[in-house]
């Protein structure tokens, strides 16, 4: 056999496997983040950033701080660890506490102690900081649902439709 003919296999060809597509509403395989990501990603960052100041302007009467309605909003579903309410917030263990030690000076937050291990602290809602945290929540739902009634149907549906990607994308995994 010479350099210029063909060379032939005795193995029969295959044809390229087809791209994996998976089901809907789920991700594909990670890929390296492009140019278009990272543009994507800085437009997001900052809309993000003005609905987080937009969210605090309306709550910036309120007896307690947008942090603070977030802290207890995390309590919402029951007594939490110190250490899991730090790492949920990205903030060290002694800025929850700080935190924690306002909220229980003013009665919205109770300490106690986890069943399983009694050298772990808690904090849990107190009636008192649940009827607050109600109240935080309605007064900037109403202010939201104000801005999409004044939204046009098209922008609403828009919105809408992104909220299953945007839940996706903000999930830890």
């Amino acid at each position: 056999m010479t350099a210029s003919e063909p060379v032939s296999s005795s193995a029969p060809s295959r044809p390229a496997p087809a791209p994996v597509t998976p089901p809907a509403g789920q991700a594909p395989p990670h890929r390296r983040p492009t140019d278009a990501d990272r543009a994507l990603a800085d437009q997001f960052n900052r809309r993000m950033r003005d609905v987080v100041l937009l969210l605090r302007r309306v709550s910036a009467d309120q007896p307690i701080t947008a942090q603070q309605l977030s802290v207890l909003g995390s309590l919402e579903a029951g007594p939490r660890r110190m250490t899991e309410l730090a790492a949920e917030h990205g903030v060290r263990l002694p800025t929850m506490t700080a935190q924690i030690n306002r909220l229980e000076r003013d009665g919205l937050v109770a300490r106690g102690r986890d069943a399983a291990d009694a050298r772990v602290v808690t904090a849990r809602l107190t009636e008192t900081g649940t009827g607050l945290l109600r109240a935080g929540r309605e007064r900037r739902l109403a202010f939201l649902a104000d801005r999409f009634a004044a939204l046009s149907d098209e922008d609403r549906a828009a919105v809408a439709a992104a909220l299953p990607a945007l839940e996706r994308l903000l999930t830890v995994p």
